[in-house]
């Protein structure tokens, strides 16, 4: 990613003007480089334009500032109020998430405190969505087509987007984030936040997770039975091998066990 792309999403994301958002860039990130270790803010300086790779730079001790406290910092540095902090924090994480990618990010957050977690999701919910990060061409099926088939696989058809982003969501987190990448092109345009994300929450290493566990995940962030996730799961594990192809779907859930696709794929059930 380039300098410009990284300001462009600073300002989209924290709905600032672009020379606010050139200010505030470099400000931020070196209270960033004060939180998390030395060697962490090296790995994400390496992988930053390299007009920002100095703003990472960091020789005292690591500081154990809360949210609260970083965002006060951030606040005094760019002199703008509390909203305005939060906003252009939350836009440098979006930032720094599209150009240090999932697996790099994952890494920085486990060093930040519980009271960074939301606003970390958020950022991640920020860049995944176009047109922050998705420069991509459109799949051969539209988002219409893909969930009027989730549909006609017994799915209601006002729950069908939400089946689609949890199912989608959940298999990004269990699987790892090369075959993610190799999958987000293939799905319309509006589901590959939910990949994106998945993807982020996982580190881009690919979770364990039993089947049981799978199906909690997709009826917890549906608000769903169990019943129904299976269900939910089932259709849109179909409507993928429908839409993707026979290689392309294998090749996409390789890493599932066979206890998997017992229960979620109907072909083998």
């Amino acid at each position: 990613m380039d300098y410009q792309a990284f300001i462009t999403i600073v300002q989209q994301a924290a709905d600032i003007a672009g020379e606010q958002a050139e200010r505030a860039v470099c400000p931020t990130l070196q209270t960033l480089a004060q939180r998390i270790s030395k060697g962490e803010a090296e790995d994400l300086a390496g992988r930053v334009p390299e007009q920002l790779r100095s703003c990472l730079q960091h020789e005292g001790p690591r500081s154990r500032l809360s949210l609260d406290d970083f965002l006060q910092h951030v606040e005094q540095q760019i002199g703008a109020d509390r909203p305005t902090a939060e906003k252009v924090t939350r836009g440098v994480f979006a930032a720094l998430w599209s150009a240090v990618g999932a697996k790099e990010f994952f890494d920085m957050r486990t060093e930040l405190p519980k009271d960074f977690q939301p606003l970390l999701d958020e950022a991640v919910d920020l860049a995944a969505k176009p047109p922050l990060y998705d420069e991509l061409p459109p799949a051969k099926v539209s988002l219409r087509e893909f969930l009027d088939r989730v549909g006609r696989h017994g799915v209601e058809s006002e729950r069908a987007g939400r089946a689609a982003e949890a199912v989608l969501e959940t298999l990004a987190m269990r699987i790892t984030g090369g075959q993610v990448e190799d999958l987000i092109p293939l799905v319309p345009r509006e589901l590959r936040p939910a990949l994106r994300r998945g993807m982020s929450r996982s580190g881009a290493r690919g979770m364990q997770m039993s089947p049981e566990e799978f199906l909690d995940e997709i009826a917890r962030r549906e608000r769903v039975s169990k019943d129904e996730a299976i269900q939910h799961a089932r259709a849109v594990f179909a409507v993928l091998h429908e839409t993707i192809g026979d290689k392309e779907f294998n090749d996409a859930v390789a890493q599932l066990p066979n206890e998997y696709r017992a229960m979620l794929l109907q072909e083998f059930a």
